[in-house]
């Protein structure tokens, strides 16, 4: 079982604090690993705060007292191995920027993994499996993701489509009805068309699922988010983790539509089968 993630606990946490206590979440987040060898009295002194304070934080956060703190903070270090930000320079070789690319997408799907929420995950794959339709919108390498979703839907047995123009997004909108499920893709969260979009679908009374960082207007738009945030630079080739984590989450409400649905596993069985007849046989 992985430890609980206590990172995230005190980024949620954050805000609900005293302003004392939250100059030592501020201190915690920013030096983690070096708090785990610290002592109280060293922590408060670092934190400008005083012993009591750093007990009272720390039982905000969910633990029994100062050392249990540590305990937690270490196991989630020692299970959370962290890569280096994406980025690379002209002068960088082949093995560089290949291991640039695995690390940076391995972080951002840890970052997620860790900070998604699974109720929200629940009440998503509930609606998509009894959704009349699933409408897909999504521009650019949202496009992109919004058609991998659709494969793998329309395996479900699911009647998806996907729209990456304003005008058929709009169409498509005003089109739908209570029981037709939206699910609006965005990396940066700030796309004025499918902001659009969504209030349409909204007001014909269809119900819009939204994959967008936290606190970002498409997030705050939609009726069910599902938050993922990935750090992005300027760099011309950063959509690459944050496309990759999109993907995986949609991956992730696939598994549970297959999971919730009666005889879908006969379904795919069927197909795999069908699909044999397409393949070379390599067995002679």
């Amino acid at each position: 079982m992985r430890p609980r993630n206590i990172i995230r606990a005190i980024e949620s946490a954050r805000d609900g604090l005293r302003r004392s206590e939250r100059l030592v979440a501020d201190y915690i987040l920013a030096n983690r690993r070096e708090v785990i060898h610290m002592r109280i009295v060293d922590l408060a002194q670092e934190a400008h705060v005083s012993e009591p304070t750093v007990v009272r934080f720390c039982r905000a956060v969910g633990c029994d007292g100062f050392q249990n703190f540590k305990l937690t903070l270490a196991q989630h270090i020692a299970h959370s191995p962290e890569y280096a930000a994406f980025s690379f320079t002209d002068d960088d070789s082949a093995r560089q920027y290949t291991f640039t690319v695995f690390d940076a997408t391995m972080e951002a799907l840890k970052k997620v993994r860790d900070s998604i929420e699974v109720d929200a995950v629940e009440k998503a794959v509930d609606l998509l499996a009894n959704a009349r339709r699933v409408e897909l919108y999504g521009f650019g390498a949202s496009a992109a993701v919004a058609s991998d979703a659709q494969h793998n839907f329309f395996r479900l047995q699911i009647s998806a489509s996907v729209y990456s123009d304003p005008h058929m997004q709009a169409m498509s909108a005003m089109s739908l009805h209570s029981d037709d499920v939206v699910v609006a893709i965005s990396q940066s969260g700030r796309t004025r068309s499918l902001l659009d979009a969504i209030k349409l679908a909204q007001k014909s009374g269809a119900t819009v699922i939204a994959l967008a960082p936290s606190g970002s207007p498409v997030a705050d738009a939609s009726d069910l988010p599902i938050y993922i945030d990935v750090d992005l630079d300027e760099g011309n080739y950063t959509p690459l983790p944050s496309r990759l984590a999109h993907m995986t989450v949609l991956d992730i409400l696939a598994v549970g539509i297959a999971n919730t649905k009666k005889g879908l596993r006969e379904h795919l069985a069927t197909i795999e089968a069908g699909l044999q007849a397409l393949r070379l046989d390599t067995r002679s």
